[in-house]
């Protein structure tokens, strides 16, 4: 395993698997400037190397995933400022949505605001049944950032509005009956260990046609039907022409496992 660190958030790497760990535990692992940046860094990274194709990401302490923005640094540059503090946090949650490969959140406790949209920008959630989540922004006289949007088109209408008219938390089972997370696991050890075998299954497939997949039906779901239908078409075509679409068909025919080449 290569490892490389960072004081609010880890990278590591093992077998084609990118890991990226919120790393402030004492303040449950809230975004403030720094980590954003650092989890933008570290999604760049992991896009960037052609040896990775599936990222985890996850909050170190056991208390939370993380609880959204930091208030404190908030509160701080409203004053120093002058001015009402808009949230910056959608860059990280762009830099997740916009990756070119799979990335599943391994949720472990609050996961709440900003920590929420975090994990909504994931394209799979995991969670242990300790876990919850909530949108609470508008107890506070503000707007969730890509939550407002992502979460609609995650879950159905009524309880994308209930979680954030109300603000009021959901627990992991509620999270899990309504769509939001899609593995629920009872604690810390099962949760790695579930996403690491949902890892290893997406691993199983072609990369080029894993990150097509990811792209056409991230893209496509905001489309009417007709259109994503022709804006998959290019991907459709590279991936059939690529080198490891004949190894797939190949592998089959020799009752062996394919040897991906990404190309």
């Amino acid at each position: 395993m290569v490892e490389g660190s960072q004081d609010v958030l880890t990278y590591s790497v093992n077998n084609g698997k990118c890991y990226i760990t919120l790393n402030r535990p004492k303040s449950m692992n809230a975004l403030n400037t720094e980590l954003r940046s650092a989890i933008v860094e570290a999604v760049q990274k992991f896009d960037q190397d052609d040896e990775l194709f599936v990222g985890i990401v996850t909050g170190a302490g056991g208390k939370a995933f993380s609880a959204g923005l930091d208030l404190k640094e908030v509160a701080s540059k409203d004053e120093q400022e002058g001015k009402a503090h808009r949230n910056t946090g959608v860059s990280a949650s762009e830099a997740l949505s916009s990756s070119r490969k799979p990335i599943i959140a391994a949720i472990d406790g609050y996961c709440l605001a900003g920590g929420f949209e975090i994990a909504l920008s994931c394209d799979i959630r995991v969670a242990t049944a300790q876990s919850t989540f909530g949108l609470p922004e508008v107890r506070r006289s503000l707007l969730p950032g890509p939550g407002l949007h992502e979460l609609p088109r995650v879950v159905p209408l009524g309880e994308a509005l209930l979680i954030q008219l109300t603000g009021s938390p959901i627990t992991s089972e509620r999270a899990y009956q309504i769509g939001l997370i899609q593995k629920l696991v009872s604690d810390r050890d099962e949760l790695m260990a579930e996403a690491e075998k949902i890892a290893d299954a997406i691993l199983k497939g072609a990369p080029l046609a894993t990150k097509a997949i990811k792209r056409v039906v991230r893209v496509g779901r905001n489309l009417p039907i007709e259109y994503s239908v022709k804006f998959s078409e290019a991907y459709r075509d590279a991936v059939y022409l690529s080198e490891d679409r004949r190894e797939g068909p190949k592998a089959f025919a020799e009752k062996r496992e394919p040897q991906w080449k990404n190309r």
